[in-house]
């Protein structure tokens, strides 16, 4: 990967900082891109002229979705036109990460074929997103990946930590389930999905578990609810497993959260 000449966009965010040790020597752009300026990214694009474009840049509060949702078209689906077809034009590989929340959760699994059909403003953005890509170039890989943690941004593991240490007992949705990925997995996954043909790729660790049950591996003052107790602004689905049917498996989500709370001086 360090012969080929790569962008890294959203490279300053927690899968960001993960896929720039990946490719070392990719030139990395963060907020000082803005990625919803086409005439800015088509600049940027043309002139640099890279082999492989790798875009890490979204907006992903869920919640925040449902009340911001021009913003988050915008940055997660409208973009995505922009970043596509300016690929296209340099004959680079472009290679995009997606969500679990593109499904709607009426099944127990998905496979890389199923048909999207998202329940909240964040899934319908990332899904137009995806459309964008597959509309406007052909070399591309979108991969699709869930509930993610890493060393360099805020997230589940980080929450249940925080919140252990506040209260006696930590109440988590035992009625939602998925598969957990740590970000180092998927960055190094990263270059073997863009030596694969074009197409969408789902990558997770291994394992599936709920939320409750990913927090009990966290940490031990847990008790379950369901999420009805828990009312939130976008609807979660309540089964968003990714089956991989392309590439072989990560390991198993439990090994990635112990090396993940070895790095960070956690015990359990």
């Amino acid at each position: 990967m360090a012969a080929i000449k790569a962008v890294i966009f959203g490279a300053y965010g927690m899968l960001g900082h993960d896929l720039a040790a990946v490719f070392p020597g990719a030139v990395l752009y963060g907020h000082e891109l803005n990625i919803t300026d086409e005439r800015a990214v088509t600049a940027c694009i043309r002139d640099l002229s890279p082999d492989l474009v790798v875009n890490a840049a979204a907006y992903t509060d869920v919640d925040g979705c449902e009340d911001n949702r021009d913003l988050a078209f915008s940055v997660n689906g409208e973009a995505l036109a922009y970043i596509a077809s300016a690929c296209s034009d340099a004959g680079a590989v472009l290679v995009h990460y997606s969500t679990d929340y593109v499904f709607d959760g009426s099944r127990k699994e998905y496979t890389e074929s199923d048909v999207p059909n998202p329940i909240n403003v964040y899934g319908a953005s990332k899904l137009l997103g995806e459309r964008n890509v597959a509309k406007n170039m052909d070399d591309y890989r979108i991969i699709r990946t869930s509930w993610l943690f890493g060393a360099h941004g805020k997230n589940f593991v980080e929450t249940m930590l925080h919140l252990s240490g506040q209260m006696d007992l930590v109440r988590v949705v035992n009625d939602q389930v998925g598969k957990p990925t740590y970000t180092v997995d998927l960055a190094r996954k990263t270059p073997e999905i863009v030596d694969c043909p074009p197409g969408i790729y789902h990558v997770t660790n291994d394992g599936i578990c709920s939320w409750y049950e990913f927090a009990s591996a966290i940490i031990t003052n847990v008790v379950p609810c369901a999420s009805a107790e828990f009312p939130r602004k976008a609807k979660r689905p309540a089964y968003s497993v990714l089956m991989n049917t392309k590439t072989t498996p990560l390991r198993h989500w439990s090994g990635a959260l112990a090396d993940y709370l070895n790095l960070k001086g956690e015990s359990r």
